[in-house]
Protein backbone atom coordinates (compact mmCIF):
# COMPACT_ATOMS: atom_id res chain seq x y z
CA UNK A 1 0.00 0.00 0.00
CA UNK A 2 1.71 3.07 -1.27
CA UNK A 3 0.25 6.29 0.64
CA UNK A 4 1.46 8.62 -2.36
CA UNK A 5 -1.41 8.14 -3.67
CA UNK A 6 -2.26 10.76 -1.72
CA UNK A 7 -0.17 13.49 -3.49
CA UNK A 8 -3.18 13.74 -6.16
CA UNK A 9 -4.97 16.06 -3.99
CA UNK A 10 -4.06 19.18 -2.26
CA UNK A 11 -3.07 19.09 1.91
CA UNK A 12 -4.95 21.56 3.51
CA UNK A 13 -3.67 24.19 6.08
CA UNK A 14 -2.91 22.76 9.39
CA UNK A 15 -4.83 24.36 11.81
CA UNK A 16 -4.36 24.24 15.76
CA UNK A 17 -5.97 21.85 18.26
CA UNK A 18 -7.27 23.65 21.10
CA UNK A 19 -8.14 21.78 24.94
CA UNK A 20 -11.33 20.67 25.06
CA UNK A 21 -14.64 22.69 26.73
CA UNK A 22 -16.95 21.86 29.20
CA UNK A 23 -19.73 23.26 27.08
CA UNK A 24 -18.36 20.30 24.28
CA UNK A 25 -18.85 17.52 26.95
CA UNK A 26 -21.58 18.71 28.55
CA UNK A 27 -23.35 18.97 24.99
CA UNK A 28 -22.36 15.56 23.84
CA UNK A 29 -23.28 13.68 27.05
CA UNK A 30 -27.18 15.59 27.10
CA UNK A 31 -27.57 13.31 23.85
CA UNK A 32 -27.06 10.26 24.72
CA UNK A 33 -29.58 7.75 25.50
CA UNK A 34 -30.12 6.36 29.05
CA UNK A 35 -31.08 3.06 28.05
CA UNK A 36 -28.29 1.91 25.98
CA UNK A 37 -26.37 -1.73 26.75
CA UNK A 38 -23.50 -1.51 28.79
CA UNK A 39 -20.07 -1.65 27.81
CA UNK A 40 -17.21 -3.89 29.86
CA UNK A 41 -17.02 -1.22 33.38
CA UNK A 42 -20.86 -1.61 33.28
CA UNK A 43 -21.07 2.14 33.32
CA UNK A 44 -24.57 3.25 32.04
CA UNK A 45 -24.79 6.48 30.45
CA UNK A 46 -27.35 7.95 33.62
CA UNK A 47 -24.29 7.37 36.51
CA UNK A 48 -21.83 8.90 33.85
CA UNK A 49 -24.09 12.31 33.61
CA UNK A 50 -24.53 12.34 37.26
CA UNK A 51 -20.69 12.27 37.42
CA UNK A 52 -20.08 14.91 34.62
CA UNK A 53 -22.53 17.13 36.55
CA UNK A 54 -19.85 17.04 39.16
CA UNK A 55 -17.55 20.13 38.00
CA UNK A 56 -14.50 18.81 39.61
CA UNK A 57 -15.16 15.31 37.73
CA UNK A 58 -15.76 17.00 34.70
CA UNK A 59 -12.29 18.83 34.61
CA UNK A 60 -10.73 15.61 35.35
CA UNK A 61 -12.38 13.98 32.67
CA UNK A 62 -11.28 17.15 30.48
CA UNK A 63 -7.95 16.93 31.86
CA UNK A 64 -7.59 13.26 30.97
CA UNK A 65 -9.02 13.45 27.16
CA UNK A 66 -6.23 16.97 26.64
CA UNK A 67 -3.63 14.29 27.39
CA UNK A 68 -4.28 11.37 25.10
CA UNK A 69 -3.99 13.80 22.49
CA UNK A 70 -1.30 15.94 23.64
CA UNK A 71 1.07 12.72 24.41
CA UNK A 72 -0.77 11.05 21.47
CA UNK A 73 -1.97 8.24 24.28
CA UNK A 74 -4.94 6.18 24.28
CA UNK A 75 -5.59 4.34 27.65
CA UNK A 76 -5.33 0.20 27.15
CA UNK A 77 -8.57 0.60 28.81
CA UNK A 78 -10.88 2.17 26.37
CA UNK A 79 -8.90 0.00 23.82
CA UNK A 80 -11.05 -3.22 25.33
CA UNK A 81 -13.83 -4.07 24.19
CA UNK A 82 -17.17 -6.85 23.99
CA UNK A 83 -18.44 -7.78 21.00
CA UNK A 84 -21.33 -9.62 20.13
CA UNK A 85 -22.22 -11.36 17.34
CA UNK A 86 -26.05 -11.35 16.18
CA UNK A 87 -27.16 -12.81 13.07
CA UNK A 88 -28.85 -10.39 10.31
CA UNK A 89 -32.36 -10.76 9.49
CA UNK A 90 -34.17 -12.91 7.06
CA UNK A 91 -30.82 -14.53 5.21
CA UNK A 92 -31.72 -17.89 3.67
CA UNK A 93 -28.36 -19.66 5.43
CA UNK A 94 -26.42 -19.08 8.41
CA UNK A 95 -23.38 -20.71 6.98
CA UNK A 96 -21.26 -18.03 6.06
CA UNK A 97 -19.80 -14.86 8.24
CA UNK A 98 -21.10 -12.16 6.01
CA UNK A 99 -24.76 -12.88 7.72
CA UNK A 100 -23.50 -11.77 11.16
CA UNK A 101 -23.25 -8.79 12.78
CA UNK A 102 -20.69 -7.65 14.90
CA UNK A 103 -21.85 -5.46 17.91
CA UNK A 104 -18.77 -3.57 19.88
CA UNK A 105 -19.53 -2.44 23.09
CA UNK A 106 -17.12 0.12 24.69
CA UNK A 107 -16.38 1.31 27.75
CA UNK A 108 -18.73 4.55 28.36
CA UNK A 109 -16.41 6.73 29.64
CA UNK A 110 -13.91 5.98 26.48
CA UNK A 111 -17.45 6.40 24.12
CA UNK A 112 -17.89 9.57 25.52
CA UNK A 113 -14.47 10.87 25.23
CA UNK A 114 -14.55 9.47 21.69
CA UNK A 115 -17.92 11.42 20.50
CA UNK A 116 -16.89 14.82 21.67
CA UNK A 117 -13.24 13.78 19.52
CA UNK A 118 -15.66 12.91 17.07
CA UNK A 119 -17.95 16.62 16.93
CA UNK A 120 -14.44 18.32 16.50
CA UNK A 121 -13.14 16.22 13.70
CA UNK A 122 -16.29 16.74 11.98
CA UNK A 123 -16.62 20.37 12.42
CA UNK A 124 -13.14 20.85 11.10
CA UNK A 125 -13.22 18.56 7.78
CA UNK A 126 -16.53 20.26 7.08
CA UNK A 127 -15.42 23.97 7.36
CA UNK A 128 -12.29 23.52 5.65
CA UNK A 129 -14.13 21.26 2.51
CA UNK A 130 -12.01 18.25 3.28
CA UNK A 131 -15.30 16.50 3.03
CA UNK A 132 -15.68 15.25 -0.55
CA UNK A 133 -19.70 16.90 -1.68
CA UNK A 134 -20.97 13.84 -2.85
CA UNK A 135 -20.64 11.83 0.69
CA UNK A 136 -24.05 11.67 2.50
CA UNK A 137 -23.10 9.24 5.00
CA UNK A 138 -20.91 8.74 8.25
CA UNK A 139 -21.51 12.54 9.00
CA UNK A 140 -24.23 14.91 10.83
CA UNK A 141 -26.97 16.04 9.38
CA UNK A 142 -26.40 13.88 6.40
CA UNK A 143 -28.74 10.89 5.88
CA UNK A 144 -30.88 8.48 3.50
CA UNK A 145 -33.12 10.85 2.67
CA UNK A 146 -30.69 13.11 1.75
CA UNK A 147 -28.94 10.48 -1.01
CA UNK A 148 -32.38 9.98 -2.02
CA UNK A 149 -33.13 13.71 -3.01
CA UNK A 150 -29.55 13.95 -4.70
CA UNK A 151 -30.39 11.34 -6.90
CA UNK A 152 -33.72 12.51 -7.67
CA UNK A 153 -32.35 16.05 -8.52
CA UNK A 154 -29.86 14.65 -10.80
CA UNK A 155 -32.43 12.12 -12.54
CA UNK A 156 -35.07 15.49 -12.82
CA UNK A 157 -32.50 17.57 -14.44
CA UNK A 158 -31.31 15.19 -16.80
CA UNK A 159 -34.96 14.73 -17.65
CA UNK A 160 -35.20 19.12 -18.23
CA UNK A 161 -32.14 18.41 -21.19
CA UNK A 162 -33.85 15.35 -22.59
CA UNK A 163 -31.39 13.29 -20.90
CA UNK A 164 -31.85 9.77 -19.56
CA UNK A 165 -29.81 8.74 -16.09
CA UNK A 166 -28.31 5.22 -16.21
CA UNK A 167 -26.80 4.40 -12.01
CA UNK A 168 -23.78 2.08 -11.01
CA UNK A 169 -24.91 0.77 -7.45
CA UNK A 170 -21.60 -0.60 -5.83
CA UNK A 171 -20.50 -1.79 -2.63
CA UNK A 172 -17.18 -1.77 -0.77
CA UNK A 173 -16.93 -5.26 0.53
CA UNK A 174 -15.83 -5.23 4.19
CA UNK A 175 -15.56 -1.89 4.55
CA UNK A 176 -14.78 -1.24 8.57
CA UNK A 177 -12.44 -4.24 8.91
CA UNK A 178 -10.35 -3.05 5.50
CA UNK A 179 -9.47 0.66 6.46
CA UNK A 180 -5.64 0.75 6.56
CA UNK A 181 -3.92 2.71 9.74
CA UNK A 182 -1.08 3.94 8.20
CA UNK A 183 -3.29 5.52 4.95
CA UNK A 184 -5.34 6.72 7.35
CA UNK A 185 -3.04 8.62 9.67
CA UNK A 186 -1.43 10.24 6.43
CA UNK A 187 -5.03 10.91 5.49
CA UNK A 188 -5.41 13.23 8.42
CA UNK A 189 -2.58 14.90 7.60
CA UNK A 190 -3.64 15.67 4.70
CA UNK A 191 -6.84 17.10 6.43
CA UNK A 192 -4.76 19.71 7.61
CA UNK A 193 -4.88 18.34 11.55
CA UNK A 194 -2.05 19.18 13.83
CA UNK A 195 0.25 16.52 14.36
CA UNK A 196 -0.57 15.54 17.90
CA UNK A 197 -3.79 14.39 16.77
CA UNK A 198 -2.11 12.31 14.13
CA UNK A 199 -0.17 10.42 16.23
CA UNK A 200 -2.77 10.25 18.51
CA UNK A 201 -4.78 8.05 15.85
CA UNK A 202 -1.86 6.23 14.95
CA UNK A 203 -1.95 4.85 18.89
CA UNK A 204 -5.76 4.67 19.34
CA UNK A 205 -6.05 2.22 16.23
CA UNK A 206 -4.02 0.16 17.49
CA UNK A 207 -3.85 -2.89 20.16
CA UNK A 208 -7.04 -3.28 20.38
CA UNK A 209 -8.38 -6.46 22.38
CA UNK A 210 -12.26 -7.86 21.94
CA UNK A 211 -13.87 -10.73 23.52
CA UNK A 212 -16.64 -12.71 21.25
CA UNK A 213 -19.94 -13.14 22.92
CA UNK A 214 -22.48 -15.44 21.38
CA UNK A 215 -25.46 -16.10 23.09
CA UNK A 216 -24.11 -18.05 26.13
CA UNK A 217 -21.13 -18.38 24.87
CA UNK A 218 -18.02 -15.81 25.76
CA UNK A 219 -14.58 -16.45 24.38
CA UNK A 220 -11.07 -15.12 25.90
CA UNK A 221 -9.84 -11.56 24.49
CA UNK A 222 -8.57 -11.74 21.30
CA UNK A 223 -6.16 -8.97 19.58
CA UNK A 224 -7.92 -6.78 16.95
CA UNK A 225 -5.67 -4.57 14.92
CA UNK A 226 -7.02 -4.08 11.75
CA UNK A 227 -9.72 -1.13 10.55
CA UNK A 228 -11.68 0.35 12.85
CA UNK A 229 -14.39 -0.27 15.19
CA UNK A 230 -18.23 -0.06 14.31
CA UNK A 231 -19.51 0.11 18.04
CA UNK A 232 -17.03 3.70 18.33
CA UNK A 233 -18.33 7.01 17.48
CA UNK A 234 -15.30 7.39 15.86
CA UNK A 235 -15.80 4.83 13.16
CA UNK A 236 -17.98 6.98 10.86
CA UNK A 237 -16.65 10.22 10.71
CA UNK A 238 -13.02 8.08 10.07
CA UNK A 239 -14.80 5.96 7.49
CA UNK A 240 -15.33 9.17 5.85
CA UNK A 241 -12.17 10.89 6.60
CA UNK A 242 -10.68 7.63 4.29
CA UNK A 243 -13.25 8.05 1.83
CA UNK A 244 -12.55 11.95 0.61
CA UNK A 245 -9.94 11.71 -0.79
CA UNK A 246 -10.45 8.83 -2.66
CA UNK A 247 -13.76 10.04 -4.10
CA UNK A 248 -11.47 13.61 -5.02
CA UNK A 249 -9.18 11.26 -6.96
CA UNK A 250 -12.09 9.19 -8.65
CA UNK A 251 -13.49 12.73 -9.74
CA UNK A 252 -10.40 13.98 -11.23
CA UNK A 253 -9.07 11.10 -13.18
CA UNK A 254 -12.72 10.52 -14.48
CA UNK A 255 -12.44 14.64 -15.28
CA UNK A 256 -9.78 13.64 -17.28
CA UNK A 257 -10.83 10.80 -19.30
CA UNK A 258 -13.62 13.37 -20.19
CA UNK A 259 -16.26 10.58 -18.34
CA UNK A 260 -18.43 12.94 -17.01
CA UNK A 261 -20.10 11.44 -14.58
CA UNK A 262 -21.78 12.22 -11.21
CA UNK A 263 -20.83 10.05 -7.62
CA UNK A 264 -22.92 9.82 -4.62
CA UNK A 265 -21.39 8.13 -1.66
CA UNK A 266 -23.68 6.96 1.47
CA UNK A 267 -20.43 5.69 3.61
CA UNK A 268 -19.61 1.91 1.99
CA UNK A 269 -22.24 2.12 -1.02
CA UNK A 270 -21.83 4.30 -3.79
CA UNK A 271 -23.98 5.35 -6.78
CA UNK A 272 -21.76 6.38 -10.06
CA UNK A 273 -24.28 8.31 -12.36
CA UNK A 274 -23.99 8.57 -16.18
CA UNK A 275 -26.45 10.82 -18.41
CA UNK A 276 -26.93 10.82 -22.14
CA UNK A 277 -29.78 10.62 -24.74
CA UNK A 278 -28.73 6.66 -25.96
CA UNK A 279 -28.33 4.08 -23.15
CA UNK A 280 -25.42 2.50 -24.99
CA UNK A 281 -22.96 5.41 -24.41
CA UNK A 282 -23.79 5.46 -20.74
CA UNK A 283 -23.38 2.01 -20.25
CA UNK A 284 -20.18 1.95 -21.80
CA UNK A 285 -19.08 5.61 -19.73
CA UNK A 286 -20.41 3.47 -16.44
CA UNK A 287 -18.37 0.34 -17.47
CA UNK A 288 -14.80 2.54 -17.73
CA UNK A 289 -15.52 4.37 -14.54
CA UNK A 290 -16.43 1.26 -12.87
CA UNK A 291 -13.12 -0.34 -14.24
CA UNK A 292 -10.88 2.97 -13.16
CA UNK A 293 -13.11 3.10 -9.99
CA UNK A 294 -12.27 -0.57 -9.25
CA UNK A 295 -8.11 -0.18 -9.72
CA UNK A 296 -8.23 3.25 -7.48
CA UNK A 297 -10.05 0.85 -4.12
CA UNK A 298 -7.14 -1.36 -4.61
CA UNK A 299 -4.70 1.19 -3.78
CA UNK A 300 -6.97 2.45 -0.49
CA UNK A 301 -6.48 -1.24 0.80
CA UNK A 302 -9.99 -1.68 -0.48
CA UNK A 303 -12.43 -3.87 -3.24
CA UNK A 304 -15.83 -4.12 -4.22
CA UNK A 305 -17.84 -7.27 -3.78
CA UNK A 306 -19.16 -7.20 -7.46
CA UNK A 307 -22.18 -9.47 -6.63
CA UNK A 308 -23.54 -6.35 -5.72
CA UNK A 309 -23.26 -3.95 -8.15
CA UNK A 310 -26.28 -3.08 -10.39
CA UNK A 311 -26.90 -1.38 -13.11
CA UNK A 312 -30.22 1.43 -12.91
CA UNK A 313 -32.15 3.23 -16.04
CA UNK A 314 -34.31 6.08 -15.33
CA UNK A 315 -36.35 7.41 -18.59
CA UNK A 316 -39.10 9.72 -18.56
CA UNK A 317 -41.13 7.46 -21.10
Amino acid sequence: MDHNILNEIKRKPSQQWNSFSKAEFKSVINRCNDSSTLGPDKLSWRHLKVIVANDDCLTNIINITDSCINLGYWPNHFKVSSTIIIPKLNKSSYNQLKVFRPIVLLNTLGKLIEKVIMERLQYTVVHNDFIHPSQLGGLKFKSTTDAGVALTHIVQSGWSKGKSSSTLAFDISQFFPSLNHNLLTHILDKAGFDPKVTSFFANYLVSRRTKYMWNEFSSPLFEVNIGVSQGSALSPILSSLYLSPFLYILENRLKNLRIPISILSFVDDGLIVAQNKSFDISNSQLLCSYNVLTKLLDSFSLSIEHSKTEIFHFSRS
